[in-house]
């Protein structure tokens, strides 16, 4: 008859270490990305790249509009006609940037469109 009480299951169940588990198990798990995350990353990826292109011409823009108006301000006895001219110039560039942006945007679509759309008919069906 003792033989029966030594032969119990105890279980004992914790939410909060099941949780703890799992998250640190699914750092070391390789991730899989589904269409759905396949799609959204293609889809960034365009901007992302018109986006770098654009501010880092808007950036040498203006860096060299800084450079015009540090000409006429400091040195204004002899670089102020150049200072504007170079302000102008640097006016200029800035004003490329969001062309630059559209244009790479454009082409980065294009490039990509074969892609997105084969996914988008995987994940209409």
């Amino acid at each position: 008859m003792d033989n029966h009480q030594n032969n119990t299951f105890q279980y004992t169940y914790s939410a909060k270490e099941q949780a703890e588990i799992k998250r640190i198990r699914s750092k070391y798990v390789p991730k899989e990305e589904n269409k759905l995350e396949q799609l959204q990353r293609l889809d960034a990826s365009a901007t992302q790249k018109a986006t770098m292109y654009a501010i880092g011409v808007g950036v040498v823009g203006a860096l060299i509009l800084g450079l015009g108006m540090s000409c006429c301000m400091v040195f204004s006895s002899s670089w102020f006609i150049p200072g504007i001219v170079i302000g102008l110039v640097g006016m200029v560039v800035v004003a490329v940037a969001y062309p630059l942006y559209n244009s790479v945007l454009k082409k980065e679509r294009e490039r990509i469109a074969p892609e997105i759309l084969r996914l988008t008919d995987e994940l209409l069906k």
